[in-house]
């Protein structure tokens, strides 16, 4: 109050020497009196408060462990729809909260226990210590081997609000899996030294025999005549296996595009036979075919489809001769999709051989392959091509009585 009037002092005083001025003409003192006070209050009110003088409200400051702007049931439900593996830990490593992935992949913690209670990896506990107490964000590659063989990229960060003594009040560890591309990685390495060792041999050979035809058997018709038909050989082997490595190639850029053709398998079974009669007749094998009398038809890519029959009944032909006979059995599966088996009687494959069977280069018998002009990448070009119709190759072998190939759409 008494500020306020210190602030219309100059008015009150000029009211003042007006009322007195009044006073001296002889008028009357009552009305003089009136007037002084309507004049003064409104002074009084013009001045308003001195915003110095508004003191603010008190503000209750955080308690030591408060969060103050990160609300954890907020962000909680968007948590639990990330695919990572999520723990969101208080500033002494407590497990405040776990995602649906992290449930999932490491099992639940309670809530409120250390983070040591469930990971034990020294690894991941000392990257998680350094976050809590330096504040630093860290990440390592951490893998397991049970109950298979994962690994993850962990990644620990401070994050959220911050305590009175300014330290981070929550902090992430997250784990994302990237077994897969680590999986990716190795298959590519090994791809490019299998096919490295592939192409080394026929390599070799060619060059050996030229530098044998330009050198100490310059001149020699029967050396020419006997290593030219090798070298021919070496170099068609060479332009099978670029060939098989182009398809994979060509299929794996295509592998999300699933074919939108319908293909009719009867007649695309009996190109596959008539285009093998030769070979069969070489190796004194009959291809025979069990078709059903009504149409079976399929979502496909028919030169793709006759690619994976021909390798089947190819490899039925040459790894079953002792057989004798190759059967290829079409069966309709209601209320849609078809079944093609394509059965050898030769001596079988051992069981250990059987689940790799469609990896890149893998054989049975790296000698009797060879010996039957093959580059190990058949099968592989046939699981590619299945995967892309959305089909499954199932193989059931017993040594001694023969292998059975089966293609599901």
């Amino acid at each position: 109050m008494w500020s306020r009037i210190g602030r219309a002092r100059l008015m009150l005083g000029a009211v003042t020497l007006i009322a007195g001025g009044a006073l001296a003409l002889a008028v009357d003192p009552v009305a003089v009196g009136f007037g002084w006070l309507v004049l003064a209050g409104a002074a009084l009110y013009a001045a308003g408060d001195d915003p110095r003088d508004i003191k603010p409200a008190p503000v209750a400051l955080p308690a030591e462990d408060s969060r103050n702007d990160v609300d954890l049931d907020a962000i909680t439900p968007f948590l639990d729809e990330i695919d990572l593996g999520i723990y969101v830990l208080s500033a002494n490593g407590s497990v405040l909260f776990q995602n649906r992935s992290a449930g999932t992949t490491f099992g639940a913690v309670p809530q409120g226990a250390h983070i040591s209670a469930r990971m034990r990896a020294p690894g991941v506990l000392d990257i998680v210590r350094d976050t809590l107490t330096s504040g630093r964000s860290n990440q390592i590659e951490y893998s397991e081997r049970l109950p298979s063989e994962r690994v993850y990229l962990v990644r620990s960060v401070p994050v959220g609000g911050v305590t009175r003594a300014g330290e981070a009040a929550l902090y992430l560890l997250m784990f994302r899996d990237i077994s897969e591309a680590r999986r990716i990685d190795r298959m590519r390495s090994d791809f490019v030294a299998n096919a490295s060792h592939e192409l080394r041999t026929p390599l070799a050979s060619l060059r050996g025999y030229i530098e044998t035809l330009q050198g100490p058997a310059k001149g020699d018709a029967k050396a020419q005549e006997r290593f030219l038909p090798i070298m021919l050989d070496q170099a068609t082997r060479m332009s099978r296996l670029v060939d098989d490595l182009l398809s994979l190639s060509r299929l794996e850029v295509r592998a999300h595009l699933p074919p939108d053709k319908v293909v009719e398998l009867g007649p695309l079974l009996e190109h596959v036979r008539d285009a093998l009669l030769p070979l069969a007749r070489d190796l004194e094998v009959e291809v025979v075919l069990d078709l059903p009398d009504e149409p079976v038809s399929v979502n496909g890519d028919h030169d793709e489809l006759v690619e994976v029959f021909e390798n089947l009944v190819e490899n039925g032909c040459k790894y079953g001769a002792e057989g004798g006979r190759v059967d290829v059995v079409l069966r309709a599966i209601k209320p849609r999709g078809a079944e093609v088996s394509v059965i050898d009687h030769g001596p079988g494959i051992p069981a250990e051989h059987v689940p790799r069977l469609t990896e890149r280069f893998y054989r049975v018998s790296v000698a009797d392959s060879r010996s039957k002009k093959g580059t190990g990448l058949g099968l592989a070009i046939v699981k590619h091509i299945l995967t892309r119709h959305r089909a499954r190759l199932v193989v059931r072998s017993e040594v001694g009585k023969g292998t059975e190939f089966t293609v599901r759409f």
